[in-house]
C-alpha cells in the first residue's frame, strides 16, 4: 500500500478551481488504486503557524537541548513532516496569489523544509551546502491562475512565481518526479475560461496513470536520498498553467 498526501491551499471551500482538479486526481487514483492510504492537509482552511525566532534557534539547537519552549515551537513541523516522510506521492492544489504561492502553502514549506529532517546542511560541499534528505517521491503540482500566458515563452513567463518556485523546492520534499498542470483565464470568466478548465481535467487520467506507474507500495515513506539536489526523471505538465 502506498500514501498519497493531498494539500489543498485555496481559502475557498467552494468554487475553488484549484480544490475541483486536485480532488479530481485524488478521487481518480482511488478509484485506481483502492488500497492507497490518502492523508489531508487543507492548508488554506486551516494554515500552518508561520516560523518565528524561536522555531529558527529550536531546529539549530541539538533535540536534547531543546527547552520546552522550542519543543512546542517544532510541533507543528514534527507533525507536518510525518505526513510528508510518509508519503510517496505529494498532491497540492493551489491558486496564484498575487504570481506567487499564497502565503498559506509557504507556510507549510517553511515549516517541513527544515536541517536535519528534510536536508542536510554541510559546509564542506563548497557552494552547495544543502542536500535533501528524502527522496523517491512524485510531487503533482495543480494551480489556477487568474490571468494566463506564464508558461515558457507566454506573455507573463517572467511573471511566474508558482510552479518555478515550487518545481525549484521540489528536491526537498523528497521529490524525484515534479508534474505540473494549470488552470488559466479564471479572472476572465468566458470562453477561454471553460476550455482551459476542461484541458486540465481532461489530462488528469493519463497523469495519474503515469504516476502510479512508477509508485511502489509504501517506497517513499523515510526514504532517504543521496547528497545531492538534482531531481531525477523530471516531467512536467505545462502546457496549461494557472491562479
Amino acid at each position: 500500500m502506498a500514501t498519497l498526501l493531498h494539500i489543498d491551499a485555496s481559502v475557498r471551500s467552494d468554487r475553488s478551481l484549484s480544490r475541483a482538479l486536485s480532488r479530481a486526481f485524488v478521487d481518480r487514483w482511488t478509484a485506481h488504486r483502492p488500497a492507497d492510504a490518502v492523508l489531508r492537509r487543507d492548508v488554506g482552511a486551516a494554515p500552518p503557524p508561520y516560523i518565528d525566532g524561536v522555531w529558527i534557534a529550536a531546529v539549530w539547537t541539538p533535540s536534547d537541548r531543546r527547552t520546552e519552549a522550542q519543543r512546542l515551537a517544532l510541533a507543528a513541523s514534527d507533525e507536518l513532516i510525518a505526513e510528508l516522510e510518509a508519503a510517496d506521492v505529494v498532491v497540492i492544489g493551489t491558486p496564484m496569489h498575487n504570481y506567487g504561492m499564497p502565503a498559506m502553502l509557504k507556510a507549510w514549506i517553511d515549516q517541513v523544509i527544515r536541517v536535519g529532517r528534510t536536508y542536510s546542511y554541510d559546509l564542506a560541499r563548497g557552494d552547495w551546502p544543502l542536500a535533501p534528505l528524502l527522496s523517491g517521491k512524485s510531487l503533482v503540482l495543480l494551480t489556477s491562475s487568474g490571468e494566463f500566458g506564464f508558461a515558457p515563452g507566454g506573455i507573463r513567463e517572467g511573471w511566474n512565481h508558482l510552479d518555478t518556485h515550487v518545481r525549484t523546492l521540489s528536491g526537498y520534499l523528497g521529490a524525484a518526479t515534479f508534474h505540473h498542470i494549470g488552470i488559466e483565464y479564471q479572472g476572465f470568466g468566458d470562453e477561454q475560461r471553460l476550455h482551459s478548465v476542461a484541458a486540465a481535467h481532461a489530462r488528469i487520467p493519463q497523469l495519474v496513470e503515469e504516476v502510479a506507474a512508477v509508485t511502489n507500495c509504501g517506497s517513499g515513506a523515510g526514504e532517504r536520498s543521496p547528497a545531492t539536489i538534482a531531481i531525477d526523471g523530471e516531467r512536467t505538465d505545462d502546457q496549461h498553467r494557472g491562479h
